[in-house]
């Protein structure tokens, strides 16, 4: 039974669970035939071992030039901007993938935990201040992953706030136009372009500064930058606000952390399972593919339901419950193979540590407007989010 498109739909009363027809065509087949919305026929993969195979097999080429979208005819997109390696294949991929790799350890992370733990005590101690109710898109989950990204380039301090400013903005919220989300990530491109001779000239102990120590180009690495930041940004704090919305509408699981602060490690790695960043991720085959029994033939794209694989009760039983006692590793979250979120170590970092600040400061936590209020942000595709997620305490 061929697909007509990626359905996108949450069911009514569920807002952070899938669209309840890619379970009916995993159940089905968990490689499917679809009919794209520009006419191209390819395939949506909504099981999880299919996906991983499809993710690992580098015969898929992950480049945006080359792929069709599942939503909307928006028309053929172009081909990745400078330093985004997310939609590159190798060798160029290989090549940048070094020159990161070395920033995203896990012990280079440990010595960004400190700065973790001293940014999110500043930030709730802001909330704290200023009382129920409060924000806590823009109190913590926004501008937590703006400033541990300012750590990691090396924006200096005073330049921070208009940092800060300009990310904030380049967020799509209810209040912001793609045309002042364009102009804000604009912005961004400048304050990081504008880094990277001070780097050269006089390097501190950041990225920028070890960029600027290979042979990149000034524009090679600015591009990495604005790419780190927009991979960055958005999608940890979105994780964290569902995740914490999840939790508030699920009180049981929440009165799990607060009575054992020790199950947050696993707590995050099952809130990533559970919500996914996005609806999908876009292969493309470069040559014929079997996967699974099935043929895909060059110049297919394939669309992988991260949603749909991270709750695949052939991979976890009784999928679509929230349980943060779950062993939820291998999750696809940060995707697989050679694509797999370089930044995942900083991502899973931040989530640990707000997400142990919001339960020791504020035990009472709770959500100040009925659940079917807390407006989500769907639409946008790219990536789930909240436009705003009022809590009182």
């Amino acid at each position: 039974m061929t697909v007509n498109g990626l359905p996108l739909a949450r069911p009514e009363g569920r807002p952070l669970d899938p669209p309840p027809e890619l379970a009916e065509i995993r159940a089905r087949a968990p490689i499917s035939p679809m009919t794209y919305p520009d006419g191209h026929e390819g395939w949506l993969v909504t099981g999880y071992a299919q996906a991983r195979a499809v993710l690992a097999d580098n015969r898929f080429s992950a480049r945006y030039e080359l792929a069709h979208l599942p939503y909307g005819d928006f028309g053929r997109l172009p081909p990745a901007p400078a330093g985004d390696i997310s939609a590159i294949d190798p060798p160029e991929h290989t090549r940048y993938r070094r020159l990161l790799a070395g920033a995203f350890t896990v012990r280079r992370m440990a010595l960004l935990a400190e700065r973790a733990e001293e940014i999110t005590v500043g930030l709730l101690d802001a909330m704290a201040g200023q009382g129920p109710p409060a924000d806590l898109v823009t109190a913590l989950a926004q501008p937590l992953p703006g400033l541990m990204i300012c750590e990691l380039l090396g924006v200096p301090a005073a330049e921070r706030e208009g940092f800060q400013r300009h990310a904030a903005a380049g967020i799509l919220d209810a209040d912001v136009t793609p045309e002042d989300a364009y102009r804000a990530w604009a912005a961004l491109s400048e304050h990081i372009g504008a880094l990277v001779p001070i780097k050269r000239a006089a390097p501190t102990e950041d990225l920028i500064s070890d960029l600027t120590a290979g042979d990149l180009t000034d524009e090679e690495i600015t591009g990495l930058g604005v790419f780190l930041l927009g991979a960055g940004l958005d999608t940890t704090g979105s994780v964290l606000a569902r995740g914490v919305f999840a939790l508030l509408t699920h009180p049981e699981q929440f009165a799990l952390l607060r009575a054992d602060p020790g199950l947050v490690e696993g707590a995050v790695e099952e809130l990533l399972r559970y919500l996914s960043i996005g609806p999908c991720g876009l292969r493309t085959a470069l040559e014929d593919v079997e996967v699974d029994g099935v043929l895909i033939r060059a110049g297919q794209t394939v669309t992988i339901s991260q949603p749909a694989a991270n709750r695949d009760p052939a991979r976890f039983p009784d999928p679509d419950a929230l349980d943060v006692r779950r062993d939820a590793a291998g999750h696809l979250t940060f995707t697989h193979g050679i694509h797999q979120c370089l930044g995942q170590h900083l991502a899973r970092l931040e989530l640990r540590v707000a997400l142990r600040g919001l339960i020791a400061r504020f035990p009472t936590l709770r959500l100040a407007v009925e659940p079917g209020d807390v407006p989500m942000r769907d639409e946008y595709a790219n990536v789930y989010g909240l436009y705003r997620l009022p809590v009182a305490w």
